[in-house]
């Protein structure tokens, strides 16, 4: 008979023991308990080093955790997995006589890291602790991130005889993590971008209106030839600009109402023009589809900018399909990231070299191009991206090596709200005047190209650099329109003046003008007669909008307010 003080001698030599992680190196980001680790192990010792006894609480809790755990015997050849509970094999999708028996390894797969399992490796062989993040794959082939924490176990002798490995998903975490991480670096390249292009915009403003001005004078054919020339650059570069604020999602864009199918109708010589002769063009509408509210100019700029790349990827020629079809979103919008509802698809797919996951996960990345500097600037996919987001829909590319690629641009059906009222229309033969226009602009070359327009035209400018200086110009002169620019660094901006200037003037109407043609008119008060022209203008079209905007001040004359689009309003 075995005294009290001999049974609990005899209890506490068989209990196991251990070293507690205190400062082991964790460069993972995550921790199931929620805090840095320090009290759990990173090396134990143990007084019974079978597993033969599986009928305790302890065998029974290893059973019933949701943490997957293995055991593996580096006594054997190859160190293989000696015992796994069933959490691990619900995380990998094998069985337990497919695991048993096995190195780790047969987790990994063509994507896994192999400077981490370079890692995971010298720290089994120096019998330490580790702390690490793997791609690990699952028995039908699907992919995850695995969080891994081995250590090593002894026996009373000191003798090494386990490895045990706690694992978990992280993959939500990790994809979680990425897609911010592209959203702040997207962010930072969308303001950047839209910096350059404002700043590009006020010099083809200068640019432009120039040689506008110069194909109004009596020059030589080969004048007019040079000239034309000039402005047929200067359009580019205007359509360059236009790309990169799309890509940053500061493009001022002009919704209507529209049917997705009659709009492709519409620009169909265009793409046939655009992909053509060995490219086989399939359409395939779904008829009586619901309209949606679209800027039908860029979306024929998203159009091309996709089927250049289908054509560039089919270089011995192919089939493109262009397909429409409805999309009830009610129980997997989260899927695609948008809210539920009902949804226009437009699908372009093509039969060409496709895209790895790697291009595939950068292909709406600014200036990334697999094409060349000569072939490709890299700004396509990224403003189609741009321009999806500013209409609340969604880009989605799939794509394969070998097996094509298929892009997807999500539309929501137009709702009941009502869609930018139509531009009053112009008499281009009468779009001069002879009113008082207060003309704000802190560029020097962009204020003198713009006076010097608008004086031709007959109307009395007086002329500004800034929001203060126009202030207190303004006194009790009269003034039929301000026209001034948004951004104007260093002092008052344009925006403020304009809320300063409608609390003096209420009825006296408003044109801006910007080279970002963003949503910042959504800061102005919704009573002042305004819109807005994005920079580079021609002659003929701030000619037609300073006449539009004076003539709603016009005596009977109701006012039109413009609209702005979802994004400004």
């Amino acid at each position: 008979m075995v005294s009290s003080k001999d049974s609990g001698e005899a209890d506490t030599a068989q209990e196991a023991t251990g070293e507690p992680a205190g400062n082991l190196k964790d460069p993972t980001s995550y921790s199931p308990t929620g805090n840095k680790g320090q009290h759990h192990w990173k090396r134990s010792t143990v007084a019974e080093p079978g597993l033969d006894q599986r009928g305790t609480v302890f065998f029974a809790a290893l059973q019933m955790t949701r943490m997957p755990m293995i055991l593996t015997d580096p006594r054997q050849d190859d160190n293989p997995i000696v015992f796994s509970n069933k959490a691990f094999l619900d995380l990998t999708g094998y069985a337990e006589a497919e695991v048993v028996g096995r190195n780790c390894r047969f987790l990994q797969g063509t994507d896994t890291d192999r400077e981490t399992v370079r890692e995971l490796r010298d720290a089994i062989a120096a019998e330490e602790a580790i702390s690490i993040e793997i791609l690990n794959y699952r028995r039908d082939g699907s992919a995850f991130w695995n969080a891994v924490f081995v250590a090593p176990v002894y026996d009373a002798d000191g003798q090494l005889i386990y490895f045990f490995a706690s694992q978990l998903d992280v993959t939500r975490r990790r994809s979680s993590e990425q897609a911010f991480r592209q959203a702040q670096k997207m962010e930072a390249i969308g303001q950047l971008t839209a910096g350059l292009a404002h700043d590009f915009n006020n010099l083809l403003q200068v640019v432009a209106g120039n040689l506008d001005m110069l194909q109004g004078d009596a020059l030589t054919d080969r004048q007019h030839r040079l000239v034309a020339n000039a402005a047929r650059a200067a359009d580019r570069g205007s359509r360059l600009t236009r790309q990169l604020l799309a890509f940053a999602r500061k493009t001022r864009l002009e919704p209507r109402r529209t049917d997705l199918n009659t709009l492709i109708h519409e620009f169909g010589d265009l793409i046939d023009n655009t992909v053509g002769a060995q490219v086989r063009l399939v359409t395939a509408l779904e008829r009586r589809l619901p309209e949606i509210d679209i800027d039908a100019t860029h979306l024929e700029m998203a159009v091309l900018n996709v089927l250049l790349n289908a054509r560039d990827a089919m270089p011995q020629g192919g089939k493109v399909t262009i397909a429409t079809e409805l999309w009830k979103l009610n129980g997997n919008a989260a899927a695609h990231q948008l809210p539920e509802g009902d949804y226009v698809v437009l699908a372009i797919t093509d039969e060409g070299s496709g895209m790895s996951e790697e291009v595939r996960q950068r292909a709406t990345e600014p200036f990334f191009t697999t094409k060349g500097s000569e072939r490709g600037t890299g700004l396509g996919l990224a403003m189609v991206h741009g321009f999806l987001q500013q209409s609340r829909g969604r880009l989605e590319i799939d794509s394969e090596p070998g097996r094509g690629t298929t892009v997807r641009m999500l539309f929501p059906v137009a709702g009941t709200q009502s869609v930018a009222a139509p531009a009053p229309r112009v008499d281009k033969a009468s779009t001069g005047g002879s009113e008082t226009i207060l003309l704000v602009e802190d560029s020097d070359d962009v204020r003198a190209l713009a006076q010097e327009q608008l004086e031709a035209l007959g109307y009395t400018v007086l002329v500004v650099s800034s929001g203060e200086e126009a202030l207190a110009l303004l006194g009790d002169r009269p003034v039929d329109l301000l026209f001034t620019d948004i951004v104007m660094p260093g002092g008052m901006s344009g925006l403020e003046l304009v809320e300063q200037f409608h609390a003096l003037r209420p009825e006296t109407p408003i044109l801006m003008t910007t080279g970002y043609n963003e949503d910042l008119v959504a800061d102005i008060p919704r009573g002042s007669r305004l819109d807005v022209i994005g920079k580079p203008y021609r002659r003929q079209e701030l000619a037609d909008r300073i006449r539009v905007a004076l003539d709603r001040h016009s005596p009977g004359e109701r006012p039109v307010e413009q609209g702005f689009g979802h994004k400004e309003g």
